[in-house]
C-alpha cells in the first residue's frame, strides 16, 4: 500500500460509495465495529478534503464513531460483496466477531481500525456532525419514503487525513 493525496483518488467518487459500497470502521484496539455504508459524499469543507457519511441512530457502529475522533472508510474489491452485505445486515451487538463472520481482517493504521482487505482506505477525522431534520426537507414526500420509522440519519463530515491505495494504483 502507498499513501496518496485525497485529490488523487481516481474514478467516480459517487459510485465508490453508492454502487460499490464501503465499510465505516471505528473503535480502538480493545473493541471496534464496522458497518456498510452506501450513502455518502466527497468534497471540500473548511478548505480541507472531506467525506460525509450518514448513519442511522440504531446502528451499533454509531456509538464507536461518537466515542472516537477518527474512523476509517474502506472500499473493498468486488470479490468482497458478500462481506459488505453481511456487514450491512449483521449487527456487531449480535455476533462475537463481526469481522471474522464477514471473512475480513481487522487491522490498524496507528490507532484507527481499518479493514486489511480494503482496496482504498480513508483515514478520517470528524469535523462536524448533526442530525437530519425533517423540517428542512424541500420535498416532504421524501420523509415517508426514506424515514417511515422516523429514524433520521446523523451526518458526519470528516477530513480525509490519509488515503491508502495499492502500490499499482
Amino acid at each position: 500500500m502507498k499513501e496518496i493525496n485525497a485529490e488523487e483518488l481516481k474514478g467516480n467518487l459517487i459510485e465508490m460509495i453508492n454502487k460499490k459500497w464501503a465499510l465505516v470502521t471505528a473503535g480502538d484496539h480493545e473493541k471496534a465495529n464496522t458497518m456498510t455504508v452506501s450513502w455518502g459524499s466527497f468534497g471540500e469543507f473548511w478548505s480541507k478534503p472531506v467525506i460525509t457519511i450518514y448513519i442511522r441512530p440504531q446502528r451499533y457502529t454509531k456509538q464507536f464513531i461518537d466515542e472516537q475522533k477518527e474512523f476509517s472508510v474502506c472500499v473493498l474489491p468486488e470479490e468482497y460483496r458478500k462481506a459488505l452485505t453481511y456487514c450491512g445486515r449483521t449487527s456487531g451487538k449480535d455476533v462475537a466477531d463481526k469481522f471474522a463472520g464477514a471473512g475480513l481482517t481487522l487491522d490498524f493504521c496507528g490507532d484507527v481500525p481499518v479493514i486489511k482487505e480494503a482496496g482504498i482506505t480513508l483515514i478520517c477525522r470528524k469535523m462536524c456532525e448533526g442530525d437530519i431534520d425533517p423540517a428542512t426537507f424541500a420535498d416532504p414526500e421524501e420523509e415517508a419514503k426514506v424515514y417511515p420509522d422516523k429514524d433520521y440519519h446523523r451526518y458526519y463530515i470528516a477530513e480525509i487525513e490519509k488515503v491508502l491505495v495499492p502500490d499499482e494504483y
